[in-house]
């Protein structure tokens, strides 16, 4: 694995889980990294701090393009530049029937979801092509942008979304140097997860039968591999959804 010494990342929804155990590992191969959420993770920058890594943290609602503007600029302030971004933050939806979802519960999972993704793609494709620099982006996709799921279906919607917003930019900015790709995590030990494991056990353990690994996945295992398409190992990957999911999209 290339070091990911003098390098710039931000992470979004890097207060807890997937997030933050990229943050986390980027910090750790040398990387300066800004972690961003809608709660701003003070204390898990501080830990990086403490521990003698180069991170600042800051409050970024994805829902929100001013925020979403500084969190790029911010980042730039403090490091300099910026190379590669992991887009991360996003919601579960509720288990519901098609026909009985509100307009409100499909609105707030599709804007987190997608529209939050597309507005850190945007100030980070800037920032990029501002700097005229080779980078990296990956999005945070799911194995609910490759199947479907009764009961999921506007979580589905919106991570498939995610898979057309990577490979269509993905093409735009190819031949500039910056790779684009995403990620899609299985069934993964997160706070989210472990919650819909309480409150949603029979689905769950439904679900879990269809996992092959038979086991929820650690958030490092993810994490590795946001690091291993950032870094110059994967120069020649472009516009892909790589599953991270114990094998559950293999059926």
């Amino acid at each position: 694995m290339s070091t990911m010494k003098d390098k710039v990342v931000i992470v979004t929804g890097a207060q807890s889980g997937i997030g933050l155990a990229t943050a986390q590992l980027f910090a750790k191969e040398g990387a300066s990294v800004a972690l961003a959420d809608r709660n701003e993770p003070k204390q898990e920058a501080q830990d990086l701090v403490d521990a003698g890594y180069n991170a600042i943290s800051m409050r970024c609602d994805v829902l929100n393009e001013k925020d979403v503007e500084d969190m790029v600029e911010k980042t730039v302030e403090a490091f300099g530049k910026l190379d590669y971004a992991y887009n991360n933050a996003g919601i579960q939806s509720p288990i519901t029937d098609t026909a009985d979802l509100t307009t409100k519960e499909y609105d707030n999972v599709m804007d987190i979801n997608l529209r939050g993704i597309w507005l850190c793609m945007k100030y980070e494709l800037r920032q990029l092509r501002k700097q005229g620099t080779e980078g990296a982006i990956v999005n945070c996709s799911s194995l609910g942008g490759l199947v479907g799921i009764a009961g999921r279906s506007v979580y589905h919607a919106s991570k498939h979304g995610v898979l057309g917003l990577t490979k269509s930019s993905a093409l735009e900015y190819a031949a500039k140097g910056i790779r684009i790709n995403a990620v899609c995590p299985g069934i993964i030990e997160t706070p989210m997860v472990k919650g819909m494991l309480t409150t949603e056990s029979d689905e769950m353990q439904e679900l879990m039968k269809q996992v092959p690994i038979g086991r929820l996945a650690k958030p490092e295992e993810v994490a590795s591999v946001v690091l291993w398409l950032c870094s110059p190992a994967a120069s020649y990957v472009i516009g892909q959804g790589i599953s991270v999911d114990g094998g559950y999209t293999v059926h």
